[in-house]
């Protein structure tokens, strides 16, 4: 007799969530390069090949733990307050994630949180892995989410900067904690930090991806 379909995903999901605990610990412990996919399929009591059909690859071993963000630009975007520009809406995200020490915002001091991002960005494999698909993605929802009537390229051009802003942002604060010093120091920093980088693009781009025709004068 074939089990539910309820049971069967449950079960797949401890499986999942087996071989990327497995696969975090090794590579925590040991590296990333240091660990072979096979030694991850053993710890987890899994053949190789199922690994594979749960992991594609082996950094989506470790990237996966990014997909609860992906998309998340454009979902700003689509539910914005009315009157609310893009780059004010992803600036405001951005900074309730940094009250929140969101660690996608880099602002996080909790070991673990520094192990792991310790682990990313020491990892040229997975630091390239995450901006080449992940980022892909965001950049691509991002630019369909964005209003106005700028040409496809433009909205793709501003997507990217509003994208590359909040990876940069994030990068910086994660180096900041990683030196030593704690979350809270360097807040006051971080938040200043992001309001220039997003008032830059504010400058820059709101003009862009305003509704109707920009008047002329006010790219100032």
């Amino acid at each position: 007799m074939s089990q539910p379909a309820g049971l069967r995903e449950r079960k797949k999901e401890r499986t999942r969530s087996l071989i990327a605990e497995e696969a975090l610990r090794l590579f925590l412990d040991r590296g990333f390069d240091e660990v072979s996919v096979v030694e991850v399929a053993a710890a987890a009591e899994v053949s190789k090949a199922t690994l594979f059909r749960y992991f594609p690859t082996k950094e989506d071993l470790i990237l996966h733990r990014f997909a609860d963000h992906l998309g998340e630009a454009a979902r700003v975007v689509r539910e914005r307050p009315a009157g609310l520009t893009p780059t004010a809406a992803l600036r405001d995200h951005f900074l309730d994630g940094l009250a929140a020490r969101d660690p996608i915002t880099g602002l996080n001091d909790h070991p673990e949180v520094l192990a792991f991002q310790r682990l990313l960005y020491g990892t040229p494999a997975l630091f390239t892995g995450l901006r080449r698909s992940h980022t892909a993605q965001d950049i691509a929802a991002l630019a369909d989410a964005l209003p106005g009537d700028a040409t496809p390229l433009a909205k793709r051009l501003a997507a990217t900067h509003l994208v590359a802003v909040q990876q940069e942002l994030g990068l910086a604060n994660y180096e900041a904690v990683a030196s030593g010093r704690g979350a809270d120091e360097v807040y006051g920093e971080a938040v200043a930090a992001a309001a220039e980088a997003y008032g830059q693009l504010m400058r820059g781009l709101d003009g862009t991806l305003t509704d109707g025709p920009v008047p002329v004068g006010s790219g100032g």
